[in-house]
């Protein structure tokens, strides 16, 4: 896409950070409406969702292949890495880990958006460790994206972003109440997560703030960058009603 001096636009893609929410029933999804069809039902009004499942446990593969079988051409999962490698090893010996979860991965790589990677607060930046880890990355994944979410402060310093972009990883946005947070661009996506701007995942984001956060991602989208954003405050109905607002705000709908 190309605006009117023929400079490349960006896409935006709006979703929620989950979809499977029981407490979504009798609001979004019709009250007679089977769990088994709410993705189905989903990819009617969002383009893409944030699989945050796998971070606590990987699917079966007949899982996968059974959510890939209800989205349509165009729609984009963006799958959250195991815990195993972000919390446990602690992005050490990554070989084991990323191999199991990208071969259970592999029939969804052509809907896969960027790899979400959420760190844990207590993971300060060791450039010893993220050297080699961002190497097996481009090394072993390089048709993939990945995404950072980190949660300490010392991975918002020069040499982090440095890093980074050297290897095209994004630096995701996360914005919540105590939550490092900097608008560093280091990679061709921009990757944002709302997590609810005072009660964790149960808070939502007013007028301004959404427009706020709208006129942002029209620079982003003019500047070229393919913009993800992701609402993770599924409380109350939150996620829905920001990213609907968040589309009309941006002409989506």
């Amino acid at each position: 896409m190309a605006d009117k001096h023929g400079t490349a636009q960006g896409t935006i893609h709006i979703g929620t950070s989950g979809w499977s929410y029981k407490h979504w029933k009798g609001g979004f999804y019709p009250i007679t409406l089977p769990a088994k069809q709410y993705l189905a039902y989903y990819t009617e009004h969002y383009d893409t969702v944030e699989i945050n499942s796998s971070f606590y446990h990987l699917p079966l593969e007949t899982t996968v292949l059974n959510w890939i079988a209800q989205v349509p051409e165009g729609f984009r999962f963006c799958v959250k890495m195991s815990r195993f490698l972000s919390h446990m090893k602690k992005l050490t010996e990554p070989g084991e880990p990323l191999a199991r979860f990208f071969d259970l991965f592999a029939p969804m790589k052509a809907f896969m958006g960027p790899v979400l990677i959420q760190l844990p607060a207590n993971l300060p930046f060791d450039a010893g460790v993220v050297h080699p880890f961002y190497e097996a990355l481009q090394r072993d994944y390089k048709d993939y994206r990945f995404a950072m979410e980190v949660r300490h402060t010392s991975w918002l310093e020069r040499e982090s972003f440095a890093l980074m972009e050297h290897y095209g990883i994004i630096l995701v946005f996360a914005q919540a109440r105590g939550f490092p947070y900097t608008e560093t661009i280091t990679a061709k996506d921009i990757y944002l997560r709302l997590h609810g701007p005072g009660k964790l995942y149960d808070s939502g984001y007013d007028e301004k703030a959404l427009a706020a956060y709208a006129r942002k991602i029209e620079q982003w989208q003019a500047q070229g960058q393919e913009v993800w954003v992701f609402f993770n405050n599924d409380m109350h109905h939150h996620a829905l009603e920001n990213a609907d607002r968040l589309k009309q705000l941006l002409k989506l709908t």
